[in-house]
Formats: C-alpha cells, structure tokens, sequence
C-alpha cells in the first residue's frame, strides 16, 4: 500500500509559491532577473506532477513552510485559513454538530447564525476555495502549452486538476451561490473574473463532470495511486450537485426529478463498485471508528473513495484532522491525550444535546465524550462558551487500529475521508425518497439498511426524508456535510428544528433565510465590480 504519496508536497511548495486573492493571479513576471520563473522548471512531466501536487496539498496544508510559515494566502491565519479547517467552520460550526467556546474574532457568530458580509471565517473560506480554483486553473493554462500535453501522463494530471477545480466549485455553489467564475481559458490580468449565477455554474459543473466521466483520461474507480483522485471522486461530486439540484437551481423537488434520477444511477454505480461497507475489525473493535484512526489508508479500496492524506512528520498543519483530534479534547488532561494519542489538546470542539440524542445506545458510531472521558462535566451546554459544558467526540482518532502508536504524538497520520461509500449508500436512498424512479424502494432500503447494519441497529423501520437526514447526522458528523444536508431538507434555518445556540440563543431559534447562503466577502465585492451581493446582505 503507497502511504502518503505526496511526499512532493515540498517540492510544489517552492515551485507555486505566493499569494492568491482570486482567481488568476499568478502570472506576474518578476522584476528581478536571478528570480526562477515556472517557465524555466516545468521541462517535465515529473515537474508537472510536482506542480499537480500542490494542487493537491490546497486542500492538506496551508503554508509553505510547515504547519503555518509563509502561509498560502495573505492576511488569512494559516490555522482556520486551511480548507478542511475552513469547510468545518462553514458545515459544521453552523449546525447542531458542533460549537466551540473559543472567543475567536466572530467565530459566535458563526455558532448564531448571524455572521455579516465581513466576517472573518466566511472571507477565510471563500479565499480558500478561489485560492484552489486558480492553482487548477494555472495548471491547466501551463500544462496545455506544455511541448509534451499529448502524453497520457499529461492528459490524466489534467482530468484531475479539472477534478479539484470542479470540487471546489461545487463547495462554491454550494456556499456562496452567484460567485465569480474563470476556467483556464480566461486571460490573465487585473480585472477580476465575471459573475455566474447559481443556475449557470450548475449547468457547467454537470457538464464538466459528464466529460470527466465519459472520456478516458481520469483513472477508473480503485485504479489510482493512494491519495489521488479517480471517477469516483467525479461520480460524488455530481451525485451531490444532482442531489442539491431543487436548492441550487431554485425548483421543487417535482420539477428536480430528472435530476434526482441522475443522483439516484450515479449512486447506484458507486454501490456496484463498492458492494460492501468496511466491516474488518482489529484491535479497536469497531470498523466504523477505523474508518478516522491512524491507518485508515488501508480502507480506501474498501470505501474511502478519496481522502485528504495527512502525514505526522511530512504534512502538517493545523486544520485537518489535527484539528478534529486536538480540539476535541481537553487542554492538560494526560487521560484525553493518551486516548487519542496526541502530545496536546486545544479544548475546542463540542457537539449539541440534540446532536447526542440521534444516537442510541447500541450504535457503534456513538463515538462520544460522555462529558469528559470521566462523565463528569455538565451535559446540557448551557455555557458552551466553557469546553467543559457537553458533550465531545473521539471519532478521529491518532491510534493505529492494531493498536500501535502512530509515528508522531503533535500532528497525527489519520487521513480525513471527504468521499465515502457510507454516503453514497444514503444519498442513494434519499434519491430514492425525493421521487427518483431511477431507484427502486427496495434498492434504497437495501443500501441505508447496509449503513445501519454496520452501526449495529438492524433494519430499517422508519423509511423517510426525516429519520434519513438524522442517519445522515450518525454516519456522517463532523465529515463537512452537515450544513448541505440543513439546507437542502429545509431545515438549517427554520423555527421547526432547532438546536441549542442556534440563532444565538440557549434554546435556539429560527433565523432569516438569507442565511441559507453565505455572503460574497465585502472585499471582494469592493475590487470587482462584475460581482453582486447575495440577497439580504
């Protein structure tokens, strides 16, 4: 098994250094002649894989020198800055899955669902994303005028870099809804990129992901090298994009059929790839947590259709899943650190009593802080300013699961699984459910079934849109989908569901719908007149 592939992460760190405030931004030539242009180092197909990498690391590390020097964006904290640390305080920071008692910049407003056109986590993720966008993009632009495009070597670095272009774009869609919008094919220059809307950007992600699917130069399901992409990512990302499709395109859930349909046979061939959830069990004695410890690696032929490789000593920063470890325990407590075989902890991450009562006993996904490993600290988070008021999670987990040690205690080796089968499995029943006849019922009790067995809970008995989103929630917490899934079942800002804090009130309470979006940032409404502000804001 090849662990941690990107071990050329370095290497495209000094390649494609630099800071990005939108898109294209990257070909300035410099004044100073002793200065090495990309010109002059990508002679390879070898320095296009160094700098395909660092397409790749945009959603590992955010700096270029360890876990927070000369970080990738500038005037954006190399810690919250980072992708996955960034797409957590968007997805799961907002709803019933997680708060945080950190009294960091506006990072309660985010917990009360009241953040403003210039709050700093929501410039963080947006910066992010496009940051991500024009490292593809400059791939793109290069590698087609490369004297050695025509190599298939060549066409597969393309296919994937247009891959996790089209990752981004769908967490843009999904976000941010009417955003800017550049491929490869615009010109370089100071203006700033045009608006697409909502409805158009679908349009062209479907597509782009029908081309992917359809030709030759993206690696088919399990064919790729670990830590890089193959169809499978492509088949999730437009499953999810179909899935949204009454969301992002503004229809009912009638007029989206044809598009629950096609969620519903994507789906479908992701299951007939992946006929069986990972249910070997070793030391931990629960598969479902060895899907988030050390060597989860080994599960990606089995269903981990793509993770975000993190490395203890090689790739380190402080977002990922040294985040999820750190933050979810408590600061000093020699028990906490040894359990999740970490050196510290940052006291950070809670979850809801609501959260907590999806679960029953019996569920093997139940991976809670019954208040403090001790069960000791108040459960009902009254005060969730303070970390030990509720409930935390030990899902990822910096342990091996033959129960050896990792190889480092201050940045651990557990990859975060973006793309799982679990969540295929369910989306396929919920296609199912949204009238997609592409899908049987039978088909989808099938395959949520398969997830419940897993967890240990048997049948399914209450087959609806309503118990699916709380089975969501079990399988699913913390993996950075939680705010989608709110939106697109018409409950992330409704009066009818409500968790403690949301709205900003102990009780919780309903908000305005102009926070189904998030905002364009005002800076970049400010520098780009093409740009229009999200409703409401």
């Amino acid at each position: 098994m090849i662990k941690k592939y990107i071990s050329i992460f370095s290497a495209a760190l000094l390649l494609c250094a630099g800071t990005v405030s939108c898109i294209g931004d990257l070909d300035v030539t410099p004044i100073d002649p002793t200065i090495t242009l990309p010109d002059d180092v990508l002679d390879s197909e070898d320095a296009y894989a160094s700098l395909l990498a660092k397409c790749y690391a945009g959603l590992t590390v955010s700096a270029s020198e360890g876990p927070d020097g000369g970080a990738d964006i500038d005037g954006i904290d190399g810690g919250y800055g980072q992708y996955l640390r960034a797409l957590f305080y968007m997805n799961e920071y907002t709803t019933d899955e997680a708060v945080c008692p950190w009294n960091d910049q506006t990072l309660y407003n985010i917990h009360g669902l009241s953040w403003t056109t210039s709050d700093v986590f929501v410039t963080a993720m947006f910066s992010r994303i496009y940051y991500q966008i024009g490292l593809c993009n400059e791939f793109l632009r290069r590698s087609k005028s490369s004297s050695f495009r025509d190599s298939q070597t060549m066409k597969t670095y393309e296919a994937e870099a247009r891959a996790l272009r089209a990752l981004s774009y769908l967490h843009a869609i999904d976000m941010f809804g009417n955003v800017p919008f550049a491929t490869e094919a615009n010109s370089v220059g100071s203006t700033g990129p045009d608006r697409i809307s909502r409805a158009n950007l679908f349009k062209w992600l479907d597509k782009e992901c029908d081309e992917m699917l359809a030709g030759s130069d993206l690696k088919e399901i399990g064919a790729n090298v670990y830590g890089r992409l193959d169809k499978g990512f492509v088949m999730m990302i437009q499953a999810k994009l179909n899935l949204n499709a009454a969301v992002y395109l503004g229809i009912s859930d009638a007029e989206a059929k044809e598009y629950f349909n096609k969620a519903g046979t994507l789906c479908k061939d992701i299951k007939a790839k992946y006929p069986a959830l990972h249910e070997t069990v070793e030391i931990d004695g629960n598969s479902y947590h060895e899907l988030f410890m050390a060597d989860n690696d080994k599960w990606n032929a089995k269903e981990i259709i793509f993770c975000v490789p993190q490395d203890g000593n090689n790739i380190q920063s402080y977002g990922g899943t040294t985040f999820l470890i750190k933050a979810a325990i408590k600061s000093g407590e020699p028990e906490w650190m040894a359990a999740m075989g970490v050196n510290d902890g940052w006291g950070g991450i809670n979850v809801t009593p609501e959260f907590i009562k999806l679960f029953g006993s019996t569920d093997s996904r139940n991976l809670l802080w019954g208040g403090g490993p001790n069960g000791d600290f108040p459960k009902d988070l009254a005060d969730f300013k303070d970390f030990t008021s509720g409930w935390s999670a030990y899902k990822f987990s910096n342990w091996r699961s033959d129960g050896q040690p990792a190889q480092a205690v201050n940045f651990p080796d557990t990859d975060f699984p973006l793309f799982r089968t679990a969540d295929a499995y369910l989306m396929l029943a919920e296609a199912q459910l949204r009238g997609a006849s592409t899908v049987t019922e039978a088909e989808g009790r099938d395959a949520w079934t398969k997830v419940r067995k897993r967890a240990g809970i048997g049948e399914v008995t209450n087959y609806n849109l309503d118990e699916l989103l709380n089975e969501r929630g079990r399988e699913l917490y913390w993996e950075c989908w939680r705010r989608s899934d709110l939106v697109r079942f018409g409950k992330f800002t409704s009066k009818d569901y409500l968790w403690a804090w949301k709205g900003g009130v102990y009780e919780g309470t309903g908000v305005d719908e102009k926070f189904n979006l998030m905002p364009i940032p005002a800076n970049e409404i400010n520098s780009n007149d093409k740009l229009i502000q999200n409703p409401g804001y």
